[in-house]
């Protein structure tokens, strides 16, 4: 895949052009700056810990990233007015359904909500776009903070969990394309799932 940069390791500095929905001043010494939907692929030699993710959806619900272990996450980071946000959104409906059914229980998507004014809005917005998948409510953004030196700065933002729960990679800015995302959800499957799906 040309458009995927694969992290040498965990001292890899990326400086990548700044295109999400607020300007990002700087590094605040973390290692990389938001991206212009380039990939980033993190070798499994290099994942840090499983992140700890937790919080309240949009719906007024519990809802545990720990919970979703065993399966390969991928976390999606919006707000209803974003434009890039609202033109990948039905893309992203789509890859959930397609990769959900075609490898059930072993896919989850989940967004995070970080700038709306009130979860009511955030709802609104994903039902009128057919998102059933849950989000998390945080304008405040202490939830990505949980991501550690992944933590995206600006919407949107999307990150894939390995099985365990490991950053895998990371897209700043809009999605490349549903094949790109759907690529690195499908090589964090089992090896055993991918046969069995096969």
């Amino acid at each position: 895949m040309n458009r995927v940069l694969r992290a040498a390791g965990a001292g890899l500095a990326l400086a990548l052009l700044a295109t999400g929905c607020s300007s990002v001043e700087g590094t605040e010494g973390k290692e990389y700056i938001a991206g212009d939907s380039q990939v980033v692929e993190v070798a499994e030699v290099d994942r840090e810990e499983p992140v700890e993710v937790a919080g309240t959806t949009v719906a007024g619900d519990d809802l545990d990233l720990v919970d979703l272990r065993g399966q390969v996450v991928v976390v999606n980071v919006w707000w209803s007015g974003c434009g890039p946000c609202r033109t990948e959104m039905p893309m992203l409906v789509e890859a959930e359904q397609s990769l959900s059914a075609d490898h059930p229980g072993q896919v989850s998507f989940v967004g995070i909500n970080i700038r709306d004014a009130a979860p009511e809005n955030a709802a609104a917005f994903e039902r009128d776009r057919g998102v059933d998948y849950p989000s998390l409510y945080d304008p405040g953004s202490k939830t990505l903070l949980g991501f550690g030196r992944y933590a995206p700065y600006a919407p949107p933002a999307t990150l894939v969990l390995d099985t365990d729960g490991r950053v895998a990679a990371l897209i700043n800015g809009p999605i490349p394309s549903r094949s790109t995302l759907t690529t690195l959800v499908e090589e964090l499957l089992p090896a055993s799932a991918e046969a069995a799906d096969g």
